[in-house]
C-alpha cells in the first residue's frame, strides 16, 4: 500500500465517470461511491451483528462523520443501550433526532455532551453506564488549524484519549476502538503526530488490561465534513474557481460505509493493541478528483469552471501512506483487512512522554510545543523532508 513507481503510472485518472450524466447538483452525494475508482468494499457480516448485539456501547464523537454513522450502524445491531458522547451539542441532537425518528421506542439511546477533556465528567458517565464497548472517535481532524493550535491538539487527540482509555480500563470495558488516520503514518503534521501518539497509548495497554484495545486507520472519508467533496462542491456551485494545494496531491480514500464497517469489523476480531488497515486499492489523484465533479456538475473543466493552486499548507504531505512499514504487516480472516505489527511501548514511557507535553504547554510557545511531539513521536518530521524522500521514492 506504499506508493511507488507504478502507482505514479496508475493513479487514478477516473476517466470513466467523464461519460457520466449531470446529476451532482440535484443528487449532491450521488456518485461519491464511484469517484473512488474501485469497486466498494463491504465488510458488513453477521460477525459485526454478533460483536454489537445485546451490549452497552459509547462512541464518543457520536455527532460527527464517522461517529454517526457508527451510530446508526450499531443500532441496527439491537444493542442493550447505545450512548451518544459529543462535545457539539447541534450534531449530537442531530443524530439523536434521526435514531428515535428511525426507531421510535425500540432504541435505548442516550445522549451525553461532554468534552473528552473533562477527566471527572467521563468518569461519572463509565460509572453510570459501564458500557461493554467504546468506540473513540472524538479527535480534532482538521490539519492546517491543528497548525495554528497544536496545544489544542495535544489536549483533545491526546490527552482525551489517554482519558477515554484509563475510564474504560478502570470500568471494566471489554473492548475499546480508537479511530486513527493514514496521517498516523509518517506524520508531517501535528494532528498526524497526535494521532500517531494516540496508537501508542493503545499500544502501550497491552498486558496492562483486561479490555482489549485495538487502533483502526483509513485515509480519507469522502463525504465527511470539512472534507474535499463538500469543498469543491460549494466552489463549483458560486462558479468557481476550484481550489487545489498542489496538482501533484494523491490520496487514498473511503467511503463513509467503509471506514465504518472497517471500525466494526476491526472491532470484532480485536487482537488486543493491534492497528488495523484496510486495503484502499490505488491512490486517487485530487486534481482528477475536481475536474470530474466539474463535469458531474455538467460544467467544463478549464473553460466553465478554473481549476488554480494554492501552494501546499502548513504541515501537508504530497501522498499519504498507510503503513510504517509494509514488511511488518500480518495477514487477517478478511482479504481486504491488515494488522501492521508495530514494537511495543511501555505504559511508563507513554506517562514520560504525556509529562513532556504537559511541560511544553506550560510554556505557551508553539515552537516548544512542536519541538516537544517531535521528541514524543520520533517518527515526525518536516513535511519537506517526508515530501522530497517520497517523490524521490516514485
Amino acid at each position: 500500500m506504499r506508493i511507488n513507481k507504478k502507482q505514479k503510472e496508475n493513479v487514478l485518472k477516473l476517466e470513466y465517470l467523464n461519460q457520466k450524466k449531470s446529476h451532482w447538483s440535484s443528487e449532491k452525494y450521488a456518485y461519491i461511491d464511484e469517484l473512488l475508482g474501485r469497486k466498494k468494499v463491504n465488510l458488513y457480516c453477521r460477525d459485526i451483528e454478533k460483536f454489537l448485539a445485546n451490549k452497552v456501547i459509547l462512541v464518543t464523537g457520536g455527532g460527527g462523520t464517522i461517529g454517526s454513522e457508527l451510530c446508526r450502524q450499531i443500532a441496527k445491531a439491537n444493542p442493550i443501550k447505545l450512548i451518544i458522547a459529543d462535545n457539539y451539542e447541534n450534531n449530537a441532537y442531530d443524530i439523536q433526532q434521526e435514531l428515535i425518528f428511525k426507531y421510535k421506542n425500540n432504541l435505548n439511546l442516550k445522549v451525553e455532551i461532554v468534552s473528552v477533556q473533562n477527566k471527572e465528567k467521563l468518569d461519572i458517565i463509565f460509572n453510570k453506564y459501564r458500557p461493554n464497548i467504546v468506540f473513540h472517535a472524538a479527535a480534532y481532524k482538521h490539519v492546517p488549524l491543528m497548525e495554528d493550535c497544536p496545544e489544542e491538539a495535544i489536549r483533545n487527540n491526546i490527552f482525551g484519549t489517554y482519558n477515554t482509555v484509563m475510564a474504560a480500563h478502570r470500568y471494566g470495558v471489554e473492548r475499546f476502538v480508537l479511530i486513527s488516520t493514514d496521517k498516523a503514518v509518517n506524520p508531517t503534521n501535528i494532528m498526524g503526530a497526535t494521532k500517531r501518539f494516540c496508537e501508542m497509548i493503545i499500544q502501550s495497554m497491552k498486558g496492562y488490561s483486561k479490555t482489549e484495545y485495538v487502533a483502526v486507520r483509513f485515509g480519507n472519508v469522502l463525504g465527511s465534513n470539512g472534507s474535499v467533496i463538500p469543498l469543491f462542491q460549494k466552489q463549483i456551485e458560486m462558479g468557481g474557481p476550484v481550489t487545489i494545494t498542489d496538482k501533484r496531491i494523491v490520496r487514498y480514500f473511503m467511503t463513509i460505509s467503509e471506514a465504518v464497517q472497517l471500525v466494526l469489523q476491526a472491532g470484532s476480531m480485536a487482537n488486543s493493541s493491534e492497528i488495523y488497515v484496510l486495503d484502499m486499492g490505488e491512490p486517487v489523484k485530487i486534481l482528477d478528483l475536481a475536474e470530474n465533479l466539474i463535469k458531474l456538475s455538467g460544467h467544463i473543466p478549464y473553460k466553465d469552471i478554473q481549476i488554480i493552486e494554492t501552494g501546499l499548507r502548513p504541515g501537508e504531505k504530497l501522498y499519504e501512506e498507510i503503513l510504517m512499514n509494509s514488511e511488518k504487516l500480518i495477514a487477517t480472516a478478511n482479504h481486504k483487512i491488515f494488522i501492521e505489527h508495530q514494537d511495543t511501548i511501555s505504559r511508563q514511557e507513554i506517562k514520560e512522554k504525556i509529562k513532556i507535553l504537559e511541560n511544553a504547554l506550560k510554556t505557551k510557545s508553539k515552537i516548544k510545543i512542536k519541538q516537544a511531539m517531535k521528541q514524543v513521536v520520533n517518527t515526525y518530521k518536516d513535511p519537506h523532508e517526508v515530501n522530497n524522500r517520497l517523490y524521490r521514492a516514485l
